[in-house]
């Protein structure tokens, strides 16, 4: 006797399924898995109850590359003004050469333990030399690649 296979289609993607909403009131973890896969933020949640958000390398890297354009946009529209940045105090910098002899590796590190590191070019080394080193620090230059 066959039965009749009945199935429900249900569109993951839809984007009227309703989503979780995490409202975290204090940031209370961050580890860092130790087969370096994955990186774990611990929270407390608004009634204290701890919750966790596992997040893959990639989209650790992801989440980085968008963080700070949000935070300026955040500010711009909380404030009112498109002229404000969330800046960080600069505290030392490392320029270092890369295993590729064409690129080259600059990090920056702010006073709190915050870096970034960057490669670059040499010919955008040499434009970022010149650019430091022309004009007074209080006259503002804008160079865009």
């Amino acid at each position: 006797m066959l039965r009749e296979l009945h199935y429900i289609y249900i569109n993951i993607t839809d984007s009227d399924r309703s989503s979780m909403e995490i409202a975290p009131q204090s940031l209370t973890t961050c580890e860092v898995a130790p087969d370096g896969s994955t990186i774990v933020l611990g929270f407390a949640n608004s009634d204290g109850t701890p919750a966790q958000i596992r997040l893959s390398l990639k989209q650790v890297g992801e989440l980085a590359m968008t963080l700070p354009d949000l935070i300026t946009k955040a500010l711009r529209l909380r404030y009112g003004d498109h002229t404000l940045r969330y800046a960080y105090p600069l505290a030392s910098w490392a320029v270092e050469r890369s295993s590729d002899h064409a690129t080259g590796m600059v990090t920056l590190c702010t006073t709190d333990g915050f870096s970034v590191c960057f490669s670059m070019p040499r010919e955008l080394q040499h434009k970022l030399a010149n650019s430091l080193a022309s004009d007074g620090p209080y006259k503002t230059q804008i160079t865009m690649n």
